[in-house]
């Protein structure tokens, strides 16, 4: 009988991954079919059932991951509770006497509603309803008004707290508090690097965002402040606990539900019907998350037994190839399957494959969650599937047009390639608040 040597077998068990997600076959079945299939075939039905029989278990039972369902209900209950609409208004009244100040307010929101959210696709939508129509109905430009709710909603995948991140971090095995801290400092940059687009765009073109001619007043801007306090109260008591070394991550997203409960009971904007919504929705996005997961758990496993990584590894060393042509490899590689993996999925799948690989060249994998986030943020809003562009349209309906918002986001894609660009040319960008060091050369 013809044998296949385990590694072409890992390989070939890559390429019918992505052919039978190309082909729109559910990811996490896709990712069990490949991975349970590979596994029969390399140790037999025997071994491989055994290898298979815990990982479920193992991995769901792991205490990191308890802090995703408290995340995503914090971002749930503080959308419905109207956090969200508050801080809009409140961005808008501050940024309007700007050129594209509605746009600016949008970006801004965005960033401060992910600080709550976790979700990149959450703080799309929960800012989508409400910004969108306000800008079309200003006169804005509908690229501009829906790429950058589309782009700025991606930031909910860096700035902390990160669903995203959280992932990582299991699977890289590296703190997820030092991650969340790694994120804050890109995300800022991410949001501030927008903004001077928009102002920059809207000075040369003032026909893609009327002048808003009604400026409040300096009185009005900080009584409106008072508006959003529990956003700061929020961001301070998870971040702040973390970072003090009071919380883990799990304890602190247990600690910002708990912030967000309280806020709505006092503000009574959180009914039954609202509190039962959000416990809905974040079931429903934990179970989505953790399928995906532990499939992608099992792939893990299929390769390690193939030796795929390993033989990757020793390519790597073979070619001598700098860390520099590493990181523009790999920034290839996560562009063109952002294209249509969804981003849970996208770094589950390039994980196993990668890390080992950086890991030669002593990399910092705390930068390196860092750079695979933002990859994953370019992957949410670029055609032809762009996640966010097409959860932003769920919500818009036939108000904007598809190709007006894929040319919308085109301009913040290259603000993210400057970012990147950044964050490899000074890596200490994601490394300062932590106080980690950065150890490798690049060439």
């Amino acid at each position: 009988m013809f044998e296949i040597a385990p590694p072409i077998v890992g390989l070939l068990g890559i390429v019918l991954l992505l052919v039978m997600i190309c082909a729109r076959f559910p990811v996490p079945l896709a990712l069990c079919i490949v991975s349970i299939g590979g596994l029969a075939y390399l140790i037999g039905w025997g071994p491989a059932t055994s290898v298979i029989a815990g990982v479920p278990y193992e991995f769901a039972a792991s205490w990191e991951m308890s802090a995703i369902p408290m995340f995503l209900l914090m971002g749930t209950m503080a959308y419905h509770s109207g956090m969200t609409t508050e801080l809009y208004s409140v961005a808008r009244i501050w940024m309007r006497s700007f050129p594209g100040g509605l746009a600016i307010a949008s970006n801004f929101a965005c960033a401060g509603f992910s600080a709550a959210s976790g979700s990149s696709t959450a703080t799309t939508v929960a800012m989508g309803r409400i910004a969108v129509p306000e800008m079309l109905k200003a006169g804005y430009e509908k690229g501009l008004a829906t790429g950058v709710v589309a782009s700025a909603g991606a930031l909910g995948s860096l700035i902390p707290p990160s669903v995203l991140l959280i992932i990582y971090g299991i699977f890289a095995g590296q703190s997820v508090s030092a991650l969340f801290l790694a994120g804050i400092l890109p995300g800022i940059l991410t949001a501030f690097v927008y903004a001077m687009m928009i102002v920059i765009r809207c000075r040369l073109n003032p026909d893609l965002a009327p002048v808003q001619t009604n400026e409040a007043t300096l009185s009005e801007k900080i009584s409106a402040l008072g508006r959003i306090w529990p956003l700061p109260l929020l961001v301070l008591g998870v971040i702040g606990s973390i970072y003090g070394g009071v919380a883990t991550p799990t304890e602190a997203g247990a600690l910002g539900v708990a912030l967000v409960l309280v806020v709505a009971l006092l503000q009574r904007q959180l009914t039954l019907a609202k509190l039962l919504a959000s416990i809905s929705e974040a079931l429903l996005s934990t179970a989505t998350i953790f399928f995906v997961a532990i499939s992608a758990v099992l792939l893990t496993r299929f390769l390690v037994f193939s030796g795929l990584p390993d033989l990757l590894t020793s390519l790597v060393e073979y070619w001598s190839l700098s860390l520099l042509w590493l990181i523009v490899l790999t920034t290839l590689i996560y562009i063109v399957l952002g294209t249509f993996l969804e981003p849970v999925g996208l770094v589950l799948i390039t994980l196993p494959v990668l890390l080992p690989v950086f890991q030669t060249h002593d990399v910092n994998l705390i930068w390196f969650g860092i750079m695979v986030v933002k990859y994953v943020e370019i992957g949410l809003v670029t055609p032809p599937v762009g996640m966010n562009v097409f959860a932003l349209k769920s919500v818009l309906g036939d108000s904007v047009r598809l190709d007006d918002m894929f040319r919308g986001v085109a301009w913040f894609i290259v603000c993210e390639l400057v970012i990147v660009a950044l964050l490899v040319a000074f890596p200490q960008i994601a490394l300062a608040i932590p106080g980690i060091e950065w150890l490798p050369k690049y060439f």
